[in-house]
This record gives C-alpha cells, structure tokens and sequence, in this order.
C-alpha cells in the first residue's frame, strides 16, 4: 500500500517552522518597538509632571502639559518619593486598589522589569516614576506563540485528513479488489458444479466425487467472503462453539498430521452472539494458518473460550517461532510477512474483520521467542 511520501511531511514541517520562526521574530520586533515607544511615553511624562510641579507655567503651556499627562491610559503607573511611599497612581486595576499590599505589591513588579526614572527637581527631591508593560504590548508577547499553536493545529489537521483520504483510498481498493475476486471465481465455479452433476450422472466414485463438491462448495463460501467486503456485513445470533469447531475440522483435513488442535472448552456448550459466519470462519482461519507458518507445521494450536458476562474471549495460542514485542502491531499491517512468499494480507483481514464488522479487538495477546504466541479476539455478547 503506498504511504505519504516522507517529502511532504517534511515541506510540512518545513512551512510550520518557517511561519512559526518568522512570526516570532517579526513580532519581537514589533514588541521592542512599541516598549521603546512606551519608554519614551513615560519619560515625557515624567517631564511634564516636573514642570508642573515646579515652574509657574502660562496658561496655554499648562493645558499642553495636562494634556501630555492624561493621555496616558493604558500604560500603568506609579509615582513614589524616596522612601517609596506612592504619591500617585494611573492605569491600575481599579477593583484592588483598595486591598492592603496591592499597590507595594506592583510597584515591586514595576521595579524588577522596567528601568526606574527620576525626577531631579532643581532643588534636590527626587521622584521615582515606575511603570511596566501595556495590557495591549503584553497581548502582543503571547500572540506568535498562539499563532504558533494555531499553525501546529494546521499541519496537524493537513496530516490527518491526508492520512484519511489515504485509507480511504486504500480501502477502496481492498474493496474493488475483494468483488472483482468473487466476480472472477463465479463462472468456474458454476462450472465446477456443473461437472461435478455430470460425474454423478455416470457413476463415478462417490467419495472422489464428494470430495470435490466440498472444495467447491469452500470455493462458494470464499467467493461470498470476498463479495461482502466494503458492504455493511448481516450478524446473525450464532452459537460461536459451533462455528469454531466447524473452522477447526476444516483445516484438520487440510493440514499435517503434525499439528495438534486442542480445543480447551466444552464442545457441547451454547454461546451465542451476533456474527457473521463466513467472515467470522475466515479470520479463525487466517489466525490459524498464520500459526501453522510460525510452527514451520509441527506444533499444536490450542483454543480457549472465556464467556464473561458482556464479552467473549478468544485465545488462539501455537508452539510456533514468536513475535518480537516490537511487532505486536506491526504484523496486523497490510504487506507484513516473514515468508518468502505472501502477500501478509491474512492478519490484516481479521483485524478489519473483527474491529470493523463485529465491532470487536483483536491483539496479540503474549507471545515468546522459540516458544510461542497468543491472539486474542474480543467480542460483545
């Protein structure tokens, strides 16, 4: 199956950090210059507040002044002496200006983040004037880092929605696939069955004859696995001790005599639930098959059967080679194999098969190099 090129997400990240870097350092820019500009503010401030204070000023050079100082309305302020007691204040949070502490409090935050000035008057007092930050600059500090969160949003978005329409792609063509099978496979089986009568017709040996109807007849049941894959599957209540038992008797007949099916749970028991036979059957098959590959065909496989009060466990464990931990999910994968031959499609079917149409999980359960391992497959009662 084709995979995003890696080129992409590499001019992905590259655009991501191009943006993010060039937001920061343009809007770092813009910060120092509205501080400079703030600075300045506050230093003809401070000016016009001396000479108010102590020059006897005409009227219209009074109004100029005053209009110098009450245009500051956004850049908090405080005025303190040298003894740091608070002559004057602008700009503070209105609703604490009355709580104990509140105004020594920003005058100490003033104190370590802005330079202090002072205020020389002509006959030797001093003033401090202490001030920090506009609500607007301090906005404008935090905006390319939420503009850095919304690009990442962006490409994350961009890699997703790439990352369904690849799937989606992909399960289309795992679905033309399948129904093109099933629509190949139709003719020769008619004819197949259609042999088959003619050979009853004229006696032939009987047991040959059956023989072939049951391999036809699994033809027909593989032609309806495929038809059904992309279309929404029927579950019918079934009692799954029997479809099991049924899968396992099927691949006895068809595989060594070396390998042992140990069925560790009442054959004779009724546990229904919603299932779809011929789909249920293929991912019994496909599991077991897989184990047959590890064991190289000598070992066993044992199935157990846990009916709890909401699900169904299914463990499914050979003697086989293992599976490395590292490839616990690596082997549900389309395209995994450890044969030299294979299209590693069988486990990949399950999991579509059992999470998809049944709703279910399938996993490995545990699994031991040279020793052996366990699928589990979970499904709702």
């Amino acid at each position: 199956m084709r995979k995003i090129n890696p080129s992409i997400k590499f001019i992905l990240f590259i655009f991501a950090v191009i943006i993010a870097s060039s937001s920061l350092i343009y809007t770092n820019f813009i910060v120092k210059k509205i501080a400079n500009e703030e600075r300045k503010k506050i230093e003809l401030w401070a000016e016009a507040y001396k000479e108010v204070q102590q020059v006897d000023l005409d009227e219209e050079l009074s109004m100029t002044v005053y209009k110098i100082i009450q245009e500051n309305k956004t850049i908090p302020v405080i005025l303190a002496d040298e003894n740091d007691s608070i002559i004057a204040h602008i700009n503070l949070d209105t609703t604490k200006i009355r709580k104990k502490d509140y105004l020594k409090k920003q005058l100490e935050i003033m104190r370590e983040n802005q330079d202090v000035i002072v205020i020389d008057y002509y006959h030797g007092q001093k003033n401090y004037i202490y001030y920090q930050d506009s609500l607007i600059l301090k906005q404008l500090v935090y905006y390319p880092y939420i503009q850095l969160g919304i690009v990442f949003l962006f490409v994350l978005a961009a890699f997703f929605a790439f990352k369904s329409s690849q799937r989606a792609e992909e399960n289309q063509v795992w679905v033309g696939m399948s129904k093109e099978t099933a629509h190949q496979l139709g003719t020769p089986i008619s004819s197949l069955l259609a042999w088959i009568e003619m050979l009853k017709l004229k006696d032939e040996d009987h047991t040959v004859v059956n023989e072939v109807s049951k391999d036809v007849s699994r033809l027909e049941t593989i032609t309806e696995r495929f038809s059904k894959i992309g279309s929404k599957p029927v579950l019918t209540d079934t009692n799954i001790i029997e479809i099991i038992e049924s899968s396992v008797e099927y691949l006895k007949r068809r595989t060594s005599s070396k390998i042992s099916y140990i069925l560790n749970f009442d054959t004779y028991s009724i546990i229904t639930i919603p299932l779809n036979v011929a789909l249920f059957e293929w991912v019994v098959e496909n599991i077991c098959k897989n184990a047959i590959d590890a064991m190289t065909g000598v070992g066993s496989i044992t199935i157990n059967i846990t009916d709890n009060p909401k699900n169904i466990f299914i463990d499914i464990t050979d003697t086989g080679k293992g599976i490395p931990k590292s490839k616990y999910r690596t082997v549900f994968r389309p395209g995994y194999t450890s044969k030299k031959r294979g299209w590693g499609l069988g486990l990949s079917l399950a999991k579509r098969i059992i999470e998809i149409y049944h709703k279910g999980r399938v996993f490995v359960k545990t699994s031991e190099t040279g020793k052996g391992t366990t699928f589990r497959i979970v499904l709702r009662k």
